[in-house]
């Protein structure tokens, strides 16, 4: 069969693993953002904190996800968990680098005026440079999604969900009549989602940084 055909046929399984696929990287995104950003606000002030903080999370985005993927499984097992880890590894050093220069960025009159006003450290934090800093915070985690919108399909070798168990079945069935469309279905589902993902943060920027500060 053609591929049309194929994604006829095959429809209602392309459209679950795609789910599982989108769940499993938005899921993992918002966890490394937490942790991204909670990195970044207890290291930002210090010049060798921070640098250990972009060192430590870009050694991880050096291990081959493959690997890391398989040196997960003897202590988690397959499935769900060696993704979840391994997607939420991967997608720090964007968000941890991207939220560091950011805070790093805040303009210290700002700070010292709201020093002036009896602002609490906390609230300077969450008021005012938290706010001024997500500009480059949501570029880090468009960049983070991207990425792990591609890693997340190595994670069909553990057994976990989403498109890459069809790139894989269609890898492991080479020759076969519908091999080819399988690994093009699932490369092009990823596409669009990725796509979908963009344009998704394209519209929380508009929606939530002031005109003042895009330009």
């Amino acid at each position: 069969m053609n591929f049309w055909e194929y994604l006829v046929n095959r429809h209602q399984q392309l459209l679950a693993d795609s789910y599982q696929h989108a769940s499993a990287v938005f899921q993992c995104m918002v966890v490394a953002t937490l942790i991204g950003v909670v990195i970044a606000v207890v290291t930002y002030r210090s010049d060798w904190a921070g640098n250990l903080a972009t060192t430590a999370t870009s050694t991880i985005l050096t291990i081959p996800s493959l690997a890391l993927i398989g040196l997960l499984i003897p202590l988690v097992g397959l499935g769900v968990a060696p993704t979840v880890i391994s997607l939420t590894l991967y997608g720090l050093l964007p968000i941890v680098r991207n939220a560091i220069v950011g805070l790093r960025g805040v303009d210290p009159t700002l700070i010292d005026a709201a020093k002036g006003i009896g602002m609490s450290r906390a609230a300077r934090l969450f008021r005012v440079e938290l706010p001024l800093a997500w500009p480059p915070i949501l570029t880090g985690i468009r960049v983070s999604t991207q990425m792990l919108m591609g890693i997340a399909a190595i994670a069909a070798y553990a057994s976990g969900p989403g498109l890459g168990n069809e790139i894989f079945r269609g890898i492991a069935s080479l020759g076969s009549a519908n091999a080819l469309n399988q690994v093009l279905a699932g490369t092009l589902g990823i596409i669009v989602l990725a796509l979908l993902f963009d344009a998704a943060y394209v519209l929380i920027g508009r929606l939530t940084i002031p005109r003042g500060i895009r330009v």
